[in-house]
């Protein structure tokens, strides 16, 4: 018996000696790697500085290097040098010192596109359309919206004069703006919409975004709310805890919210719902888009997984990746992916593939074979991995015609805004505000001498109708034919700009709205052309539908 103790003692230590010995060697073969290649690149990075011809930035050579690299991983994992620092900070908190306003590019100038309502540019009188001219007596013209926004960027308190162009005016104005600590709200609207419906739009998940949300749930349930609909559309995600506390907000305390797995397996986590809830039974429906990642998709899954909301809309974006910022020399910084998430099924809806790459080096999908079917945890619903959030209720999503993106592209639905609001100093609230058939037939009439051409899909296919008739020598038996269909398409185009007016007054009206009511007026003024929020009231004043999704009754029509 003392024998057998001894050799399987023995026999222990050789498996202990062999499995540190492979542990060991794998270390050290991964370590010598490593080492080599620092070596390899640390004197090709020297010889490079000492004997290229025409010398090289040393600083602009390593970036450049560095964003190479991590481009060959994934889109997420960056490179934060110390100068990014304040980008960064503003992706996280939602803060910055600035003047408070939008910005973009016109030509050779910067123009003004949005002032944020009760900071420094709307204190100062900034409008939207305003072209800047000067900075602090710089010239703007030529100039960058990152080198623009770096001049305007600065301490709270500090002062930068803005010589502008305004439309309606002789001479340009100058104005002095005082920077402030500017907070982009992660909740810019919420409301009681009808029939006791609360709305809430939540646009990302900074370090205030769930504070910004128990808000807004409270006070909608003081002013009576019996179901609530929770806007994600177009909502690219933020802090992970953010996400966490949220859906903490309709689920009991202690429920699965979230899990992470890497590859550090000291890091994977299963994060629950730590706090008491505010309501697990308000009826509830979440909004997703392809806009919709990320910590959006978090919240929307484990909400569906839970069985607790109705997710309506189109599929979702698809990151199920999750990042942590690293601290690297000299202030700077790696945001790097550590780890991929799960809803509570057990499902990661990451779309991309990042670890394959085709022969291009292009990302492919996870492909349609590799999808696996989960269950959710009560109903037992099918939900899948892979794709995305698929919503209860999918909503195809309308696309603009080419006339009313050709016409937003161009910045024409935006100058005559511009114009608009120059000649009318107040319009009707938001609810009641609609142009008349004048001032429509005054936009066609302002846009006579603009240039606003464009292709339509049919014409590509005319061209390429062309092309192939001619490979296969038949256009010559169709030419005449061909030549009076094009004829008639370009014709036809003449006329889309009354063949699609509704489309076009709409988005003209909802830009005209932003100039009078800002942030909160553009938000409202699209509710009222929404195929997805209509759907989500339907579904909330319908219970036994809403039910029926949520207990896996439901048949879809």
């Amino acid at each position: 018996m003392k024998s057998m103790k001894k050799q399987i003692a023995k026999i222990v230590v050789i498996i202990s000696i062999a499995t540190t010995s492979i542990f060991t060697l794998g270390f050290t073969d991964s370590y010598f790697e490593v080492s080599k290649n620092l070596d390899i690149f640390a004197t090709l990075f020297r010889e490079l500085n000492i004997y290229y011809v025409d010398g090289a930035d040393p600083g602009k050579l390593m970036k450049t290097g560095i964003d190479a690299m991590l481009e060959s991983l994934d889109p997420y994992t960056n490179y934060i040098p110390e100068s990014n620092m304040e980008d960064y900070k503003m992706m996280t908190t939602g803060q910055y010192g600035g003047i408070g306003a939008l910005i973009q590019k016109q030509g050779d100038y910067i123009v003004i596109s949005e002032p944020y309502e009760g900071f420094g540019a709307f204190k100062a009188g900034l409008m939207a359309g305003d072209k800047i001219l000067e900075v602090n007596g710089n010239s703007a013209k030529g100039k960058t919206s990152a080198e623009i926004r770096d001049f305007l960027l600065g301490e709270p308190g500090t002062e930068v004069k803005i010589s502008i162009e305004r439309l309606g005016e002789e001479k340009p104005l100058l104005k002095t703006v005082t920077r402030e600590k500017v907070k982009i709200k992660d909740v810019p609207y919420y409301s009681i919409i009808k029939d006791s419906i609360g709305y809430i739009k939540l646009t990302g998940f900074t370090e205030s975004a769930s504070a910004e949300v128990k808000v807004a749930l409270k006070e909608l349930k003081e002013q009576n709310a019996r179901s609530i609909i929770l806007d994600l559309r177009g909502n690219g995600g933020g802090l992970l805890n953010e996400a966490v506390n949220i859906v903490n907000f309709f689920v009991p305390q202690g429920t699965d919210v979230v899990s992470t797995k890497g590859k550090i397996k000291d890091w994977d986590k299963t994060y629950k719902a730590l706090n008491a809830p505010i309501d697990t039974i308000i009826p509830l429906v979440v909004l997703v888009d392809k806009g919709s990642a990320s910590a959006s998709e978090i919240v929307s899954g484990s909400l569906q997984d839970n069985d607790r909301a109705v997710v309506i809309g189109s599929p979702s974006f698809g990151k199920g990746l999750v990042q942590q910022v690293r601290p690297l020399s000299y202030n700077s910084k790696l945001k790097v992916t550590v780890a991929k998430y799960y809803t509570p099924s057990g499902r990661c809806i990451q779309k991309l593939d990042y670890s394959h790459r085709n022969g291009d080096g292009e990302v492919e999908e996870v492909p349609d074979s590799l999808i696996t079917e989960f269950k959710t945890l009560h109903s037992k619903r099918s939900v899948f991995d892979g794709k995305g959030i698929t919503p209860d209720i999918a909503v195809k999503k309308d696309y603009l015609s080419e006339i009313t993106s050709v016409l937003l592209i161009k910045n024409l639905i935006f100058d005559y805004a511009t114009a608009y609001r120059v000649k009318n100093k107040k319009i009707a609230t938001v609810s009641e505000f609609s142009l008349t058939k004048d001032e429509y037939e005054d936009f066609v009439h302002y846009l006579e001498d603009k240039d606003y051409e464009y292709v339509t899909k049919s014409e590509n296919l005319l061209k390429e109708l062309e092309k192939t008739a001619k490979e296969d020598k038949y256009y010559d038996d169709i030419k005449e034919e061909y030549e009076i269909l094009k004829n008639k398409l370009a014709f036809n185009k003449k006329d889309d700009l009354y063949k699609f007016k509704d489309e076009v007054k709409y988005v003209l009206e909802s830009e005209i709205i932003a100039r009078y009511y800002y942030q909160k007026g553009q938000i409202e003024v699209t509710l009222k052309n929404d195929a997805a929020f209509d759907e989500a009231i339907n579904t909330l004043t319908n219970s036994k539908l809403y039910s029926s999704i949520l207990d896996g009754t439901y048949k879809k029509e």
